[in-house]
């Protein structure tokens, strides 16, 4: 699953990527780094792996990874083909789930590109050009599914229903991803379509070291904004996270108190991203190591086996799993088996987060 980082120009994205990427801020035992220039790696801090060593100890421990994707910088007219054009569309397209960083800050020597700060104007900058280039779709796959409706094809009429709602949506300036479908061949149709405003968006608020908490006015009103639509924020000073990332740990400890915080920002939206996409850990634990899984919520035991191994799906038997509460009131697996705690689950087992699995298979 990726994120994409999109913003206009000169807004901090970049570093902000450079910094969720630097190995600074990952599992000692675990190397993150950048994958390609604009695609990285970053760990999911995570206490709950802490907490299960407390109790198991380990030889290694594996967060579970986020993968970004850092855009290129969207400009007004994006949509007709300004600055990158269609590249920048074709990578938001690619990613599951949108990080909107929006400044935040004011400072005479970061020129902005409209000349001024407005959070709430660069965000509509975006969401213009996104709806735009979505009406440009719909438009085109209307065209198409029309044609092919008139043959009686079940799917194309059903698709024709789905985008005239699109169509109507972004007509009025609304992203598609107000559109919510129970049933679930509307939904499917819907999520083939692949809309670029059907993404899932959080807003990173790049900030200033006078407001690491967002409380400044520019923060709140981002706040609003994202509230209205049921989304979220997440304060980031980019500048300092990328000082943070590259002190080691006693430093970068020293510098948080200084600072009057518990943990690096950076933390904070990794989880955020993470809650974004809709995913969950699961857990494996031994001596030689402990790994957090990702799984979509709402997955089955099999399909959680099939992350690990696909030959664990195939031959799925059935799941001895427990939670990370129970570890922690129990001391060991051997108490929580004792005390009748340990669950066994099979095919149809929907999977909990903070489940620690054992998987039975035979292929």
């Amino acid at each position: 699953m990726e994120a994409g980082i999109v913003g206009l120009p000169n807004v901090g994205k970049s570093t902000l990527f450079n910094a969720l990427t630097a190995a600074g801020i990952a599992s000692e035992n675990y190397p993150f780094c950048t994958i390609e220039p604009n695609v990285g790696a970053v760990a999911v801090p995570d206490a709950r792996l802490a907490r299960i060593e407390k109790h198991i100890p380990t030889q290694k421990i594996v967060p579970a990874v986020l993968k970004l994707v850092d855009i290129a910088g969207i400009v007004r007219g994006a949509s007709e083909g300004e600055g990158l054009g269609n590249q920048f569309l074709s990578h938001i397209r690619a990613v599951d789930a949108i990080l909107h960083v929006v400044r935040c800050f004011e400072e005479s020597d970061v020129i902005h590109v409209e000349g001024s700060v407005d959070p709430i104007r660069d965000v509509e900058t975006i969401d213009t050009e996104l709806m735009l280039a979505d009406l440009q779709s719909v438009e085109s796959m209307t065209e198409r599914a029309t044609r092919t409706a008139r043959t009686g094809d079940k799917d194309a009429k059903l698709r024709l229903e789905v985008l005239a709602e699109c169509q109507k949506l972004l007509a009025e300036g609304k992203p598609a991803r107000g559109l919510v479908y129970e049933e679930a061949n509307l939904a499917k149709a819907f999520k083939e379509l692949q809309l670029l405003t059907a993404k899932q968006v959080l807003y990173v608020a790049n900030v200033d070291e006078e407001d690491l908490l967002g409380t400044g006015k520019h923060v709140m009103a981002l706040r609003e904004r994202a509230t209205a639509e049921g989304g979220a924020v997440v304060p980031v000073c980019a500048r300092l996270e990328a000082e943070l990332s590259e002190l080691d740990s006693a430093e970068r400890a020293e510098m948080l108190e200084s600072l009057g915080l518990s943990e690096p920002a950076l933390a904070s939206l990794a989880r955020a991203a993470y809650q974004l996409l809709g995913l969950q850990s699961f857990f494996t634990a031994g001596e030689k190591e402990i790994r957090a899984w990702t799984i979509p919520a709402g997955a089955t035991a099999p399909q959680a086996a099939g992350v690990i191994h696909t030959d664990f799906e195939r031959g799925f038997i059935r799941c001895e799993t427990y939670s990370v509460d129970d570890l922690d009131q129990y001391g060991s697996e051997k108490a929580i088996r004792d005390a009748g705690k340990m669950r066994i689950e099979g095919k149809g087992y929907i999977m909990r987060d903070s489940d620690v699995c054992h998987f039975l298979f035979n292929v």
